[in-house]
């Protein structure tokens, strides 16, 4: 029978701000050592493209009626 892999612990993120007031993201390993340094809009997308499935659908566009605009009384 096949031992069973521990499953690596997850990689924490401290939240941290640059000089310019962006958001930013602190990698650590398991060892609470930085790894690397993202921008907040860089891991999100990173995160969001990560839960996406097959299946998801992008949201339908919203249509647009144009009203039509009454005409002037002379």
């Amino acid at each position: 029978m096949a031992a069973k892999k521990k499953a690596a612990k997850k990689a924490k993120r401290t939240v941290m701000y640059s000089k310019g007031g962006k958001k930013l993201y602190a990698k650590r390993d398991g060892g609470g050592k930085f790894t690397d340094i993202q921008t907040y809009a860089r891991a999100h997308a990173q995160d969001l493209r990560k839960t996406k499935t097959k299946n998801d659908k992008p949201a339908a566009a919203k249509k647009t009626v144009a009203k039509k605009k009454a005409a002037k009384k002379k």
